[in-house]
């Protein structure tokens, strides 16, 4: 059966774009969660329990992965920081979105940035969360994280057929140097995707 033109603006037509092969990949939504303490904004973090299998130890944002059961990544963002604090859903005031991020492992993260309310009492869940702490909204306005770059090369398979392109095994593989950005308070160090998600959201709040 040959498509007509007609069959194939009918499926273009109004179609949003979406990331190219996304359905392969694993979504996750996080929350930037902001609360008030002491009379000022604060920023909380989670210490990933160190009985997990993945990231143990390490310091996060509260989220997880995007379920069936979720109606959207913002439904996922809240139920994820509800079941990792102890909190209900009207204790959790979402903003906004914050940029998604696709990262090199097939992933896509929905981050968002929102508020618990200052008198809600978080009981943490110690099969996901040794620990909470909350840093000040300045301490990063103010602390310009370090910054280092990652290099990543393109490495083919074994079995990858040289033959079929230009220059075959000396083909020019394109390169990339991929930021990670680093933040000190205390005796916490917080880095990776967490870092970037903050320092996307820092941005943001300079500009206002």
């Amino acid at each position: 059966m040959k498509p007509s033109i007609q069959e194939i603006h009918s499926k273009m037509h109004g179609r949003i774009a979406g990331v190219l092969g996304n359905e392969r990949f694993f979504k996750f939504a996080v929350l930037l969660p902001l609360l008030e303490k002491d009379g000022e904004l604060h920023v909380l973090f989670e210490v990933r329990a160190h009985t997990l299998r993945r990231q143990p130890g390490e310091i996060c944002f509260p989220g997880g992965k995007v379920d069936q059961i979720d109606s959207s990544p913002r439904a996922s963002a809240i139920r994820e920081t509800c079941e990792e604090l102890g909190i209900t859903p009207k204790e959790v005031n979402v903003m906004g979105e914050l940029d998604y991020l696709v990262t090199s492992f097939q992933s896509i993260v929905y981050p968002f940035a929102g508020i618990i309310q200052a008198d809600s009492k978080l009981s943490p869940n110690p099969e996901e969360v040794e620990e909470i702490f909350t840093v000040p909204l300045t301490h990063f306005i103010d602390n310009p994280p370090e910054r280092h770059d990652i290099r990543v090369h393109v490495k083919p398979d074994e079995s990858f057929p040289f033959h079929l392109i230009p220059n075959g095994e000396e083909y020019n593989w394109s390169s990339a140097a991929m930021p990670e950005f680093f933040y000190y308070y205390k005796d916490y160090v917080i880095w990776g995707m967490t870092a970037r998600i903050l320092y996307h959201f820092i941005q943001l709040t300079k500009k206002l």
